[in-house]
């Protein structure tokens, strides 16, 4: 039987494309990544089958434009089918995003940022040759972020760097928790140029360059074995004098930084994946009170409904309210996105991103003390739900704890004021 969608076409005015690409995702996600999935979670391994398929499906190049071979998803579309993909499989949809972040950034976002009609030439003469290693040879990009500073939040300059040499750049530094480490053939890495006579880094000068797995200097270090988002295999990443070209780049220079500026909610890509996991959370506790999940109590017991009990229904219907006040949220801010929102916009942004983060986590706990001990059998997934959904709070550079800090200060102060 097959899930019905987290967004109804009808109920949220999807377009005849989202709708679409929301059901390929869906059906993809039912039928080839829920019954793998417990096989990476339990060997902390990547999912390098699952993306095979989704090369074979057409979903590795969801954001590429349909010009150029691919779907041509905008924003919100995607989001809405990677909120499908990973209520079947966190992990994998989590690693997606990292993927689709380097055609949707240099696609449909790069649309609305300001380039010269020469560098828009260029720079589209580039994508395309990334574009094309993805669709003919699927090809996976990755996307490390963190360097366990600020950077990765926006506070700082990246400390990884590139120089430049006759042909290209030389590039050196580290990256941790990469997901898709050792398993990406592409690293997207976001590093700063650094320019001769100057020893200050800035922000202005971030580089998004895409390096081979293969490169030399490049080295996968680390052991992973985590509490959950087990099959990312985020280990860390050392470059050393790296030598790239200068096709290797996703953005032309200064790009990345007008991008971050301007369109904000590029931010809001990894909430997708916990947006799924909340309406997992929710969908096992109803079909485990119904008793309509096979093998519900592990060992071969036939199912057993658990759904005329008081308590039961009422914790059901909690959890129905969070997740229809996450799911409204979430979908308003995903409809906002543009290039340069205005205050509310991103402030809802925040909103809904600290919303889907905390709220996955709250359904899980809730679906556990819902369902009972029987539940939590890693024969049944809301186990992996529950591990999967405590680390969205976590991810930069938007976590918890961000969202919470800019919303505060944002809300109370305008541009340029202060209290001297």
């Amino acid at each position: 039987m097959s899930d019905a969608p987290i967004f109804d076409p009808a109920a949220f005015r999807l377009s005849p494309a989202e709708a679409a690409l929301a059901a390929r995702a869906r059906e993809f996600g039912q039928a080839v990544l829920a019954p793998r999935a417990a096989r990476w979670d339990r060997e902390a391994s990547f999912p390098t089958e699952n993306y095979r398929d989704m090369h074979a499906n057409g979903l590795l190049g969801i954001c590429i434009p349909e010009a150029e071979g691919g779907l041509g998803a905008g924003f919100r579309a995607y989001c809405l089918a990677a909120a499908e993909m990973g209520r079947y499989c966190g992990a994998t949809a989590l690693t997606w995003n990292m993927h689709v972040c380097s055609t949707l950034w240099t696609g449909a976002l790069t649309e609305d940022l300001e380039m010269a009609p020469e560098v828009r030439a260029e720079h589209r003469r580039r994508r395309a040759a990334h574009y094309a290693r993805i669709l003919r040879d699927g090809a996976v990009y990755a996307q490390p972020f963190s360097e366990g500073g600020a950077a990765a939040a926006g506070g700082t300059a990246f400390g990884t760097t590139a120089r430049r040499v006759p042909g290209g750049f030389l590039v050196s530094g580290r990256k941790i928790f990469a997901s898709l480490a050792g398993h990406a053939d592409y690293y997207g890495i976001l590093c700063t140029e650094v320019r001769e006579g100057e020893d200050r880094l800035s922000r202005r000068d971030t580089l998004y360059l895409a390096i081979p797995r293969d490169a030399p200097g490049v080295t996968v270090e680390g052991d992973w074995d985590p509490l959950g988002m087990r099959g990312t295999v985020s280990r860390n990443l050392l470059f050393q004098d790296v030598f790239v070209e200068e096709d290797a780049a996703l953005m032309p220079p200064g790009l990345y930084f007008q991008a971050a500026s301007r369109w904000p909610h590029m931010f809001m890509t990894l909430s997708p994946t916990y947006m799924g996991l909340a309406q997992a959370a929710y969908d096992f506790t109803v079909k485990y009170l119904r008793g309509e999940w096979p093998n519900m109590g592990g060992g071969g017991m036939p199912p057993v409904k658990r759904r005329m009990y008081p308590t039961k229904q009422v914790a059901v219907a909690e959890m129905r309210v969070m997740l229809e006040q996450t799911k409204a949220l979430w979908f308003q801010a995903v409809s906002e996105a543009r290039a340069d929102p205005g205050k509310e916009s991103v402030l809802r942004a925040w909103a809904a991103q600290h919303a889907v983060m905390e709220n996955a986590a709250a359904l899980a706990a809730k679906a556990v003390r819902t369902c009972g001990g029987q539940a939590m059998l890693k024969s049944l997934p809301l186990e992996r739900i529950y591990r999967d959904a405590r680390c969205g709070s976590l991810m930069l550079p938007w976590t918890a704890e961000l969202c919470i800090d800019r919303i505060g200060r944002e809300a109370l102060y305008e541009k340029g004021e202060t209290d001297d």
